[in-house]
This record gives structure tokens, sequence and C-alpha cells, in this order.
């Protein structure tokens, strides 16, 4: 049996691009794939819970609303926070850890949370190319 790498936030924010952040969260499931299945009721319940509400906003306030906690990278619309380890149902029913440690949740937007879901990496935010002037002009090269 295969151990799972232990990812955390302490590590993930160590890392200095936008780029490698995601390479180190995604999980390449498959689109379509239920997490939940017929249990979705437990994980959609908890998700309304106070204490998720709770640490769900002092993420926010720690990663300033940023795309993977990145500086520079805002996210204009819904944040989604995210587990860096995937919880399960048998994590719900526990009452595991892992579900509330702010040292397994990151802030992100909704095309990053699938980017990190489904593997494509096509969804990811770019970084605007730097202008210059006459840069646009073929003959001036």
């Amino acid at each position: 049996m295969a151990t799972r790498r232990i990812r955390t936030y302490s590590e993930l924010i160590q890392i200095p691009t936008f780029e490698d952040r995601y390479a180190y969260l995604r999980l390449g499931g498959i689109v379509g794939e239920e997490t939940f299945g017929i249990e979705r009721h437990l994980n959609q319940s908890f998700y309304r819970s106070p204490e998720w509400r709770k640490v769900r906003r002092d993420v926010i306030v720690r990663d300033n609303g940023c795309d993977l906690g990145m500086p520079g990278f805002q996210i204009y619309g819904p944040i989604i926070i995210h587990h860096i380890m995937p919880i399960t149902l048998e994590d719900l029913e526990e009452g595991s850890d892992l579900i509330l440690d702010p040292n397994n949740l990151i802030c992100v937007s909704d095309r990053t949370h699938n980017a990190i879901h489904f593997g494509d990496k096509s969804l990811l935010p770019q970084v605007p190319i730097e202008r210059r002037p006459g840069d646009t002009c073929p003959w001036k090269k």
C-alpha cells in the first residue's frame, strides 16, 4: 500500500511561483469523478457549519483573498477554500483534524480549483505580458 505524501500550507507558501504552487497541489482527477457520491449531503452540511464559516473567514484574511495565497493574484469573484490534503467521507464522519486545520487550507479561484482537481493547467490565470513602446511594430525589432 502506497503512502500519501502529506502536503501543507506551511510548505506551500515557501514555493515562490504560482505555477509551482499549482504543481504542488495538482491532483489530476477525472472530470465528473464523484467525491462523496450519494453522501454529498454530509459535506454540504459541514460547509454550512459555524465552525467551517469561521475558519473560512480566517483563511481568506490570512491569504489576503489571493489565489493560492500568492500576492498579485487577487480573486475577483467567489473564493473557494481548498483542502490541500483532500478530505474524505471518513474524515467528516470521524471529525478529523484535517477538515478545519488552517495548515490544510488555501484560497483558490473556481478556475484554479478545477485546474487542481482535473489537471487542466490552461485554466490557471495568466500573468499579463509586460509591454514596451514599439514592441507591437514588426519592423522595429
